[in-house]
């Protein structure tokens, strides 16, 4: 079953609209919306061209949006506020459409700001002043993709006002452009695909070379299980160093080998010819979970659960000891979740962990997660349940 639609989500949609009247003196011409994701299986393969699989989740941003016309006052000027962190009056950040060069932009603001310039590099368009606020409840730095689903919202919001009828594969890579070149952040194409082409009860599963994508059930509920994400709280960002110094090794073992992406090598024997052992060790981890991924889909379609979370556990230590982009306290959450299957989820260096468990397990796993955490000095996680949901849209 799917909540975009919920009674929830609507609740917010109708204090949304309110607080975007209260700060801007007058109502949105639309809301929409864009999940977060949960990457079940397949970390730092898209940019390398490879496979995942992840799912969008019921923990989604919203967007409102209204476009200025050239009677208004500051017709060119953008102006963006969010709701996040705010008790009272909201504050806004305005910059001019001319003003919009990579990293300019402070905050948050440079992710919906970053939409609008990638909108602008195309032929023929032209998007111009409007007024934009963001609600949203995808946990920040949490590897849940708070940034993509953003962006993902505002560019769904912008194509509907502006008929620029663009495709979602259109939309995932100017988004991604919209990351790479105006935020500063190396990332793949998974996320914002995610956020736009995913199906309730269903995962993803993406060839990030070709863009050719496949709805694959989650039976979890046949199982009686859920998923269950553990936010270790300890925030991540994908502008920090580490995730571009791991895309760079991937780019010197390709090289190294003679091929154009680690897609290409599908062995662990062929790694031999890499010189450098961190190089080696880094292309061993993609073409493993690239292999995972496949194995992963193939035991869905099995219904076979359990293989799933093997998979998981083996996605974890490749993750832990060859891409080394774990942390102490994802590997806390993952041993003691582990017996259904866990692992870190999203980029690593913090962010969240997820575990495959039945239903009737999810307190007795919650609090040994947080006694594991307790016992080590580590920030209290927060524990949530995830169901896998629709796909961006109108809210």
């Amino acid at each position: 079953m799917s909540r975009s639609g919920s009674g929830e989500t609507a609740a917010r949609v109708n204090a949304l609209r309110e607080k975007f009247a209260k700060a801007y003196g007058h109502r949105p011409e639309g809301i929409w919306r864009a999940p977060g994701r949960v990457n079940l299986i397949g970390e730092h393969t898209d940019y390398n061209l490879g496979y995942v699989l992840p799912f969008a989740i019921d923990k989604n941003a919203l967007v409102a949006v209204r476009r200025k016309s050239q009677l208004d006052p500051g017709s060119q000027v953008l102006d963006f506020a969010s709701t996040y962190g705010a008790g009272g009056e909201l504050p806004i950040t305005s910059i001019t459409v001319d003003e919009l060069v990579p990293r300019a932009v402070p905050g948050w603001a440079a992710y919906p700001a970053a939409v609008l310039w990638a909108l602008n590099q195309l032929d023929g368009v032209r998007i111009g002043g409007l007024e934009l606020m963001v609600d949203s409840d995808v946990p920040v730095g949490s590897g849940l993709s708070s940034s993509h689903a953003l962006e993902v919202a505002t560019i769904v919001a912008l194509d509907d006002l502006y008929g620029l009828q663009l495709t979602k594969v259109q939309m995932a890579q100017l988004t991604q452009r919209a990351e790479n070149e105006f935020v500063g952040a190396p990332t793949g194409i998974m996320d914002q695909s995610a956020s736009l082409m995913s199906q309730a009860q269903h995962a993803l599963f993406l060839d990030c070379r070709s863009m050719e994508t496949q709805a694959v059930p989650l039976p979890l509920a046949q199982h009686n299980a859920v998923v269950l994400v553990i936010d270790t709280r300890v925030e991540h960002s994908h502008v920090d160093g580490g995730y571009a110094a791991r895309r760079a090794n991937c780019e010197q073992a390709a090289a190294a080998l003679g091929v154009e992406s680690l897609r290409e090598v599908h062995s662990i024997a062929e790694l031999e010819a890499i010189a450098d052992p961190v190089a080696r060790r880094r292309a061993k981890h993609i073409v493993t979970e690239n292999r995972r991924v496949l194995d992963a889909v193939a035991a869905l379609r099995a219904s076979d659960l359990g293989a799933v979370g093997k998979l998981l556990c083996q996605s974890h230590e490749s993750m832990r000891d060859d891409y080394e982009i774990s942390s102490e306290e994802l590997d806390a959450a993952v041993e003691a979740a582990m017996a259904g299957g866990a692992r870190m989820t999203g980029g690593g260096f913090g962010g969240s962990a997820i575990a495959l468990v039945k239903r009737e397990r999810i307190e007795p796993v919650s609090q040994a997660v947080r006694e594991a955490f307790d016992h080590a000095g580590y920030v209290e996680p927060a524990i949530f349940t995830v169901i896998a949901d629709e796909g961006a849209g109108r809210a």
